[in-house]
């Protein structure tokens, strides 16, 4: 057995990674124009016994892997796509780590089941995976060298295929010192080609591709067994799957949802197409409206993109419209932390909620392998930089290519769909250390549980909530439930938060979150925006405050100059709330209602512009702070790091706040002057 040694590895890893995987994910778009159905077609399914034309929000997780994911499957998680779907409807889940006899000694379940969820592995190496433990199908390719490696290693088998996966010499490999020049060797797109497969795959990959198509049909069949077609419409499933391109571990990950079970033979991966604009041409090409297949694909935590995620390679017009049908949505909140902003200064003004769930480095090797290829996070890699440069290069060739909506995810990695508490969090990358049944900290502190995306449907079915997607009725929290709604127009009431007809009037007066203001009347002054929001009530465990808080934020360019700015618009920023840090016992008022209207003052009819809200709860101690004070290691202990374990050191890093505030962001809503509206 080859093994290789810990500290070439953390080398390695982080620089050549890029190959194929890093445990993050990823999306994509649909092959027509914008599907609005919010109502299956007659004949598809039974009609949901629920059914609002005024929208109901559904709560889900588009962000899932299970055993089929390389990552996921060799840090020890066992879970199948069938598993995962039971846990976000409510079932119990076993996870690592395991003992003798192959029995979970941790088990996880959700305080409240999903609406819906997707399963998105990585398609990347889905046939790999598949030779290597299937003897009886694939004889020869099991007992190669590389297939016996993965058996007996598999700790070291996700390193080991992404080495080979970018063809360079493993086992011939030199020391630290000569592995580092390595970094500036790996093209940024895979050499403008193919990224070779393994050499068991045979001639063109051949052998590897006809394996994916294994677990891409159990992925598929499990969808389709928990996709609930009743009247009861309790639960809904979207076939999906990420592709993982992560050139020199720069995260280009998406995760494409298909809006029916019609979708492709054969996932389009990262080796064959190491664009995005391969990925969507792809697409295109082989899931077609006229046969019953529609797809969009969905950026996750830009925020370990190195500056790549919100490149634009052409700026014509005709990129620019591609990307927008293609990526009606981008994932602003993940296990691996937030992409909304870093703590910049916009229109003279410090936003100081940008500090919240920062992780310290730009890529997906970050500081775990010793922060080789990794500088500080990038504030280009983050959605309210490119919703502003969206406008700058709408100015310019009048299409928008970053026309954002915004949702969250776990990303987990146990196959745990939904798996957001603070409390009890068992960690999604792999369960870390937890994993190994060592002691400590149940990931690394930079990282969080997660959040959820949120759609306002009129019923809980694939074409409903595809529809929301699609136009973009949708938002993000970091993980709590609050119900949240961001209306714009040109008429909104002032008194519009008083009425019992609020949805309504503001469907009726204007649009909701994701839509485009319409043209503004002759007499407008400004557009208006509503802001309503309802506390999560929360369960006995759950994270869950009272509110303190909404924003708006505003983005526009100005004489060629980005600009942003950030209004409160209802609650109270300085209303005490505060947290014991030696007991994690919360003080302090909120709300469990906030509702604002506010109409723009400084609105010029000549600047494009974006509006988004953002709703704040009360702080609350952060999952690390909670494990900490479990442990016995409180402030007074942190007095003296050197009676503190080692897996619990982070627990005394003053880098990592020991609190949180949960919180939710809305999609956008859209202002375009007169001559591109």
């Amino acid at each position: 057995m080859l093994l290789i040694p810990n500290n070439i590895r953390r080398v390695l890893a982080a620089a050549l990674l890029p190959g194929v995987l890093a445990a993050c994910g990823a999306g994509g778009s649909s092959s027509t124009a914008q599907n609005t159905v919010d109502t299956p077609a007659p004949g598809q399914r039974t009609a949901c016994a629920n059914n609002n034309p005024l929208r109901n929000p559904y709560f889900g997780d588009l962000h899932v892997h299970t055993v089929f994911s390389l990552d996921a499957n060799t840090q020890g998680t066992v879970t199948h796509p069938r598993d995962a779907y039971r846990y976000a409807k409510g079932e119990t889940l076993g996870i690592q780590p395991f003992d003798r006899n192959g029995e979970a000694t941790r088990t996880t379940r959700l305080l409240r089941p999903l609406d819906f969820a997707a399963v998105t592995d990585h398609a990347e190496l889905f046939g790999e995976v598949e030779v290597c433990t299937n003897e009886r199908d694939y004889p020869l390719e099991y007992n190669s060298l590389e297939c016996q490696f993965f058996r007996a290693s598999p700790e070291n088998a996700f390193l080991f295929f992404n080495l080979l996966q970018l063809g360079l010499p493993l086992f011939t490999l030199p020391p630290e010192l000569r592995a580092i020049p390595l970094i500036d060797e790996i093209p940024l797109s895979g050499a403008g080609g193919d990224v070779p497969r393994l050499p068991y795959c045979g001639l063109n990959g051949e052998t590897c591709l006809r394996a994916a198509r294994t677990p891409w049909r159990e992925i598929q069949a499990a969808a389709e067994e928990h996709y609930d077609r009743s009247e009861n419409c309790s639960f809904t499933t979207f076939v999906g799957y990420e592709y993982s391109g992560a050139p020199r571990s720069f995260n280009l990950h998406r995760n494409v949802i298909f809006r029916s079970e019609v979708v492709p033979d054969q996932p389009p991966a990262y080796q064959e197409h190491t664009t995005p604009e391969k990925l969507w041409q792809a697409l295109s090409n082989r899931c077609r409206s006229e046969d019953g297949c529609d797809y969009l694909t969905i950026p996750h935590n830009s925020n370990l993109s190195g500056g790549l995620m919100f490149e634009v390679p052409d700026s014509s017009r005709a990129y620019a419209e591609t990307r927008q049908l293609n990526e009606p949505l981008a994932e602003i909140y993940q296990h691996k932390g937030q992409s909304e902003c870093l703590n910049t200064v916009g229109a003279g003004m410090q936003d100081e909620l940008c500090g919240f769930e920062v992780v310290p480095y730009d890529n997906l090797s970050g500081n775990r392998f010793g922060g080789i290829n990794s500088g500080p996070p990038k504030q280009q890699d983050y959605l309210r930089e490119a919703l502003k440069e969206g406008i700058r290069r709408q100015n310019n060739n009048g299409v928008n290519p970053f026309k954002y909506g915004l949702i969250g995810g776990t990303d987990t990695h146990l196959g745990a769909a939904g798996l957001t508490l603070e409390k009890d969090y068992p960690g999604h990358g792999g369960a870390s250390t937890a994993s190994a049944g060592a002691e400590g900290l149940t990931d690394e502190i930079e990282y969080s549980p997660g959040g959820l995306a949120v759609l306002w449907a009129a019923e809980n079915s694939r074409d409903s909530l595809y529809a929301a997607m699609r136009r973009r009725e949708a938002y993000g929290t970091s993980g709590t439930r609050p119900i949240v709604r961001f209306f714009g127009g040109w008429d909104l009431p002032a008194d519009m938060c008083s009425r019992s007809d609020y949805a309504e009037t503001g469907y009726a007066r204007g649009v909701p979150m994701g839509a485009d203001l319409p043209s503004a009347p002759a007499a407008a002054v400004g557009p208006s925006f509503s802001v309503s929001a309802l506390r999560d009530p929360g369960l006995p465990g759950s994270n869950a405050q009272a509110l303190q808080r909404i924003q708006i934020i505003k983005g526009w360019v100005e004489n060629g100059e980005k600009q942003e700015t950030v209004i409160e618009v209802a609650g109270d920023p300085n209303n005490g709330a505060g947290v014991n840090l030696n007991t994690c016992e919360t003080s302090g008022a909120g709300f469990n209602t906030l509702c604002g209207v506010w109409q723009d003052p400084d609105f010029s009819p000549d600047e494009n512009a974006f509006y988004y809200a953002r709703v704040v709860e009360n702080p609350s101690c952060r999952w690390a702070t909670r494990q900490c004070l479990a442990a016995g290691i409180d402030e007074a202990a942190c007095a003296d790091l050197d009676s503190v374990p080692e897996g619990f050191a982070d627990c005394c890093n003053a880098d990592f706040p020991k609190t949180i505030q949960e919180r939710a962001w809305t999609s956008p809503i859209w202002y375009s002057r007169a001559d591109e509206s």
